[in-house]
């Protein structure tokens, strides 16, 4: 995984003297997601803490720690497991922000905006997936 993180092949990934998967694209624009979607969340309705309000923030909690998780397992396999719950998390997300935005919870330009990281989050989750299958698979 060379060019993807700090990761060498020496020593296990978690063992690393920084949290390996903080240098991830991938895992910094999901946490830069997390920090909009609780943020935007703060001001939704009492009613919807337990519906909404947890739903958003349970999937997009989600996305960042799979990537967290899944760098910190060993071997390639149970990565593009945890990489493949992350993107289901983020498919989940954008029907939770679209259903509140149709509730009227979010305007229009800040459902966008959360929609656009999403997308962004994803495709960076979905090319960190996909070379990640790529170099398993020439290693079969």
């Amino acid at each position: 995984m060379q060019g993807i993180g700090c990761w060498d092949g020496a020593a296990p990934r978690h063992l690393c003297s920084m949290a390996t998967h903080e240098r991830l694209k991938a895992w910094q624009v999901s946490h830069e997601l997390a920090l909009a979607v609780y943020a935007a969340t703060d001001s939704w309705p009492k009613a919807e803490l337990f519906g909404l309000t947890s739903q958003a923030r349970r999937a997009v909690h989600s996305v960042a720690a799979n990537i967290a998780e899944g760098w910190a397992k060993r071997g390639r396999p149970e990565l593009c497991r945890y990489l493949d719950i992350s993107l289901g998390s983020l498919a989940e997300l954008s029907y939770t922000l679209r259903l509140a935005k149709d509730r009227n919870l979010l305007s229009d330009e800040g459902w966008k905006a959360l929609e656009d990281l999403r997308g962004t989050a994803g495709s960076l989750v979905w090319r960190l997936y996909r070379a990640t299958r790529r170099r398993l698979a020439a290693r079969e």
